[in-house]
């Protein structure tokens, strides 16, 4: 399942976010991949880390920064407020800024504010739930290799 916002919902972003030059890597990121938060993430994971990869390395350094972002999310109450906050005035550029920099301020994984932004875009699009339920690592199968 691709998290994918349609050429509204990023513009919509765009609007919003228009103001706070930290997010504008992100939006631009967003833009070139057509709104598809999954590989706007792995890009800018990439980009993060000061790592340059390709293919599969990419996508298991994705796969191991997601699962230590939703670690520190998935349970923190503050930030779930702050989502449902959002989510009963959408469109107030001030609470989706006060996201990201919260985003940004909780974590302690070294996270930019372009990443904190697609995060938080993501977030927002599944839902917190969905979010935390989607990005859960698969539970290894009995007789795996761990």
């Amino acid at each position: 399942m691709a998290a994918l916002l349609s050429p509204t919902e990023l513009k919509t972003a765009q609007d919003l976010l228009s103001a706070y030059d930290p997010a504008q890597p992100a939006l631009a990121n967003l833009a070139q991949h057509d709104g598809d938060l999954d590989a706007s993430f792995e890009d800018l994971v990439a980009d993060a880390a000061g790592t340059v990869a390709y293919g599969e390395e990419k996508k298991k350094l994705k796969q191991v920064f997601l699962k230590n972002l939703r670690q520190e999310i998935c349970g923190n109450e503050s930030f779930r407020t702050q989502v449902e906050k959002y989510n009963k005035k959408p469109g107030e550029a001030a609470l989706l800024t006060g996201l990201i920099v919260g985003l940004i301020d909780l974590v302690t994984l070294p996270i930019n504010p372009a990443l904190a932004a697609v995060t938080v875009l993501w977030v927002l699009k599944l839902g917190i739930h969905t979010f935390c339920d989607y990005t859960e690592p698969a539970k290894a199968e009995e007789g795996d290799i761990p």
